[in-house]
């Protein structure tokens, strides 16, 4: 039987990729070559890894287009039930949302084995696993509290099923052979193993050392793995380096051994064969399952562990010993008392082989085939409705143009069709658009040479900031200002690219230099006049604010600026009229999106009306014939005046996508999330002329709608509008995944009150 496994795999470094190839290898063993299994591999942002011709499609983590792409992969393969090892970070989107975009699309049934069950689960992460299960015709854990949990934290207690963490079925030389291979024979051998992060508590083996070489001189305590890569990625190997000055503290250094590699399980299980007692001193209970303790046990090594959730249950019996966290005390006796006593140690090593024979990977695999195959014969439960954001109709992603529109001081303005104008120079406006457009795009795709065009933008940002803490706008090709003071309009957007970057910065450097910047440029924010460049600027100290919630000056700043905008609303709106000028310019959208930021910083249920109301009203202008049809710069929309059809600009299709967005997550009114989307279709073709207005070919956006046809340049304005709406719609995918958790969870609700009744 054809069996899709949705996990990490190796080549990648992590527990749940070792589970898998091993489970995997496992299962194939009862079944024919023919019938193999083949896995759906999860990678992470940063490595493309080399797999083997087990994995036959790769998704992106935080890709959710591919999520789509592997659903029907899958659904076409001849593969007849689909095995998912969930764990929450190996998913894109909050808690791994993205997944349930995959799930809810197969046509084959579906198992899952679940790696971390929480008894104290938030909304997200409860609706993700209630979600799961219900898609499920079966769901494996590999506890007895894990049923527990799943009961009493996420009411599931149908279709669950207790299959333990498999053990590789390998047998060593005895204890004195290896110790002898590794030039141990004189030393009393203490191992830890794992991917080191700063939750494995090692500093409390490390600490128990000195009592314990009081007695026991001899002792080694090897502490063998490499730090995680998660945790190398952002701090790099503090924490091992923290432990390292631990032991020299205690002046241990002889009897401490850190042996930084990662080991196959022929190797490990040496170590484990050498070791005389293994230790798991972890710092946090809520561990449900741990692969490292699991493989101790099946080598049948004397173990000491604090009392997490798997080592409580797997050690019950006289499998082992429970210590308490951190209680270094009590472990050098707990050491000091096995390595004294040799009989009460070999009886717990027998103790914890006998336990583990049911538990090699053969057997394992043949419970879960045994399960896959009562699974695949079960009847499908019913696929999700088409979704309201439809990623695969949307353009592969390229930044050709944008890279060709970028040179090694920023982004050009403008372009003669697809080719660069040197002759206009660059501008303030643009390179914010930018920087905003490329600091999202990081978020979803991680890429290096974005990170690159983050630093560029910046950097021209930085250039044009006076000492004043206002911003130049204009910037001619050799490097002249071209003037000493830019819009408002241009000053706006500064604020907004720089107060989101406060908040989303990739890197520490770029959050204080944006930090620097801001509040350099905060004693401009008082005076400005124009409304966008209130909008602009209240966006980007929104944004600003949901990072630094405890500043009380700035507080009171968006109060004054949503004032403003306010009064200006007041002055100029009327029964008919629901604007905050008399006239509808360009880049509405920003104005009510402002008032929509302002609410999510402070709950004000005037400010929510205002923006509900002045969205509506210019949704009631813009949507014709159920695609977007923009209001025209010919003369613009003037109160008691005709509406214009042309020209219409990107840029104004970019601010109703961005209000729109801000519209759904405010209200949670499915009305905005399907405009969202049909405004998206502008750039595709969807409107007053039906043609695209998004290049596939240069992968840059011509610069309009006119009454005579498509404006044929590609400029940087209209390119960065494209990407700006782009990458809002791939977040908005995951609005819509929380909007059908939300459904999910009102119809849980009724029927449960309906079975109470």
């Amino acid at each position: 039987m054809k069996i899709a496994v949705i996990s990490t795999f190796p080549p990648r470094k992590c527990g749940i990729a070792t589970f898998a190839k091993n489970l995997v290898g496992a299962i194939d063993l009862h079944q024919t070559e023919e019938d193999n299994c083949f896995i759906v591999a999860i990678n992470n942002q940063d490595n493309n890894y080399e797999y083997d011709d087990n994995v036959r499609f790769t998704i992106q983590k935080n890709m959710l287009a591919d999520y789509i792409k592997a659903a029907h992969h899958i659904n076409y393969s001849g593969a007849k039930v689909c095995l998912l090892q969930h764990e929450y970070g190996i998913f894109g989107g909050e808690s791994g949302v993205f997944l349930l975009t995959l799930v809810n699309r197969l046509k084959i049934p579906l198992v899952v084995t679940f790696h971390t069950i929480l008894d104290k689960p938030s909304f997200m992460q409860l609706s993700i696993i209630q979600s799961l299960c219900k898609k499920a015709v079966a769901v494996v854990v590999m506890s007895q509290k894990g049923i527990k949990f799943l009961g009493d934290a996420f009411q599931v207690k149908d279709n669950i099923y207790k299959i333990e963490h498999g053990v590789p079925d390998i047998i060593t030389d005895s204890k004195a052979t290896v110790k002898n291979t590794f030039n141990l024979s004189d030393r009393k051998i203490l191992l830890t193993f794992g991917l080191l992060n700063r939750n494995k508590g090692l500093e409390t083996v490390i600490e128990a050392l000195p009592k314990v070489i009081e007695r026991y001189p001899e002792v080694l305590y090897i502490i063998l793995g490499k730090t995680h890569p998660g945790v190398v990625k952002f701090e790099g190997e503090s924490y091992r380096n923290k432990l390292k000055l631990l032991v020299k503290k205690l002046r241990v250094e002889n009897h401490v051994h850190f042996f930084n590699e990662y080991l196959n399980e022929k190797q490990l299980f040496k170590y484990l064969a050498a070791a005389d007692i293994y230790i798991t001193p972890y710092l946090s209970k809520e561990q449900i399952t741990s692969g490292t303790l699991a493989y101790a046990l099946g080598a049948g090594a004397c173990i000491i562990s604090t009392p997490y959730w798997h080592a409580e249950e797997l050690l019950s019996g006289g499998r082992g010993i429970i210590f308490p966290m951190q209680d270094h005390n009590k472990l050098s006796a707990l050491i000091n008392d096995l390595l004294k006593n040799e009989d009460k140690a070999s009886k717990m090593r027998e103790s914890a082989l006998a336990y583990s024979d049911h538990l090699k990977w053969p057997k394992i695999g043949k419970e879960y085939l045994d399960l896959l195959e009562q699974a695949a014969a079960k009847k499908v439960k019913k696929e999700q409705p088409a979704s309201i954001v439809d990623l695969s109709i949307l353009p592969p992603f390229s930044l050709a143009h944008l890279k060709l529109l970028t040179d090694d001081t920023g982004m050009l303005q403008h372009a003669k069709y697809n080719i660069p104008d040197y002759k206009t120079g660059y501008c303030t406006d643009d390179n914010a658009r930018a920087l905003l457009a490329m600091t999202m795009a990081y978020h979803q795709r991680k890429q290096q040479d974005v990170l690159s065009l983050i630093t560029r933008y910046l950097s021209f940002m930085f250039y044009m900031q006076r000492e004043d803490g206002n911003f130049r706008n204009l910037l001619s090709y050799d490097r002249k200002f071209l003037d000493e003071t830019g819009t408002e309009d241009a000053f706006g957007r500064a604020i907004w690219c720089l107060g989101y970057l406060v908040k989303y910065a990739p890197n520490a450097w770029m959050h204080t230099l944006a930090q620097k910047m801001f509040n350099k440029a905060e004693p401009h924010f008082k005076h400005l006049k124009t409304i966008r460049g209130l909008a602009n600027t209240m966006i980007g100290l929104s944004y600003y604010l949901h990072k630094h919630s405890y500043d009380e000056q700035r507080m009171s700043l968006l109060l004054s600026l949503k004032e403003a905008m306010l009064e200006t609303y007041r002055n100029n709106s009327d029964a008919n009229w629901h604007w905050f000028e008399n006239e509808v310019t360009y880049d509405n959208g920003i104005l009510p999106l402002a008032l929509f930021h302002y609410y999510e910083v402070i709950n004000d249920e005037e400010v929510l009306e205002i923006a509900t109301t002045s969205t509506n009203w210019l949704d009631s202008l813009v949507f014709k014939n159920d695609h977007l049809s923009l209001v025209g710069n010919q003369g613009w929309y003037h109160k008691g005046g005709k509406l214009p059809m042309f020209d219409q600009q990107a840029i104004d299709a970019m601010a109703m996508t961005f209000l729109y967005y801000r519209a759904f997550n405010n209200t949670k009114n499915e009305k905005y999330l399907k405009r969202m989307f049909k405004t998206f279709l502008w750039f595709l073709g969807d409107n007053a002329l039906g043609v695209p207005v998004y290049d596939h070919k240069s992968a840059g956006c011509y610069d309009g709608l006119e009454k005579k046809g498509i404006n044929e340049n590609q400029g940087a304005e209209s390119t960065l509008a494209y990407f700006l709406s782009y990458f809002r719609i791939l977040k908005a995918q995951h609005f819509e995944a929380e909007l059908n958790l939300l459904k999910g969870a009102e119809i849980a609700s009724s029927e449960e009150t309906t079975a109470t009744v």
